[in-house]
């Protein structure tokens, strides 16, 4: 683990986003909202919340931190289940892994909703959208066309 002891805590935040992708079946069920479970999108936002505030149990040598913000935003569009965290702290590292591991989570728990409607559900595209604050700097991903 990198020693931050010496580290000023700085403000820091960091965007992320992930997709999950429905089978036509799993997209019914969604839609349908006959999940026994409950509601998917609900239940992944939660879990993105929570996951974010986790991230060092699950992350071997990420450092724990103080989430002091996190909006966790999960929505259906034509692609599929689309989820974005943003976190936020004030601490001597980043918090990157936090948004990460919150859209990480978050997909999990979409696909553990829906894996009755369908096993060919497809967790892509979990990735760092930006980052501020930091000895790095600023980040921003480009724009795919």
């Amino acid at each position: 683990m990198v020693d931050v002891t010496g580290k000023a805590a700085t403000h820091r935040e960091a965007c992320a986003e992930a997709w999950v992708l429905l089978p036509p079946e799993a997209r019914t069920a969604l839609e349908g909202g006959r999940n026994p479970k409950g509601d998917p999108l609900v239940v992944a936002r939660l879990a993105g919340l929570s996951g974010s505030k986790r991230t060092a149990d699950l992350i071997t040598l990420c450092h724990p931190i103080p989430v002091t913000g996190a909006r966790v935003e999960v929505t259906l569009e034509q692609r599929g289940v689309h989820i974005v965290a943003h976190v936020k702290t004030e601490a001597p590292t980043g918090v990157e892994m936090e948004a990460l591991t919150a859209v990480t989570v978050a997909a999990l728990n979409v696909y553990d909703m829906l894996k009755a409607a369908s096993k060919a559900i497809e967790i892509q595209d979990v990735r760092l959208v930006s980052k501020s604050g930091g000895k790095s700097g600023d980040y921003q991903r480009a724009e795919q066309p």
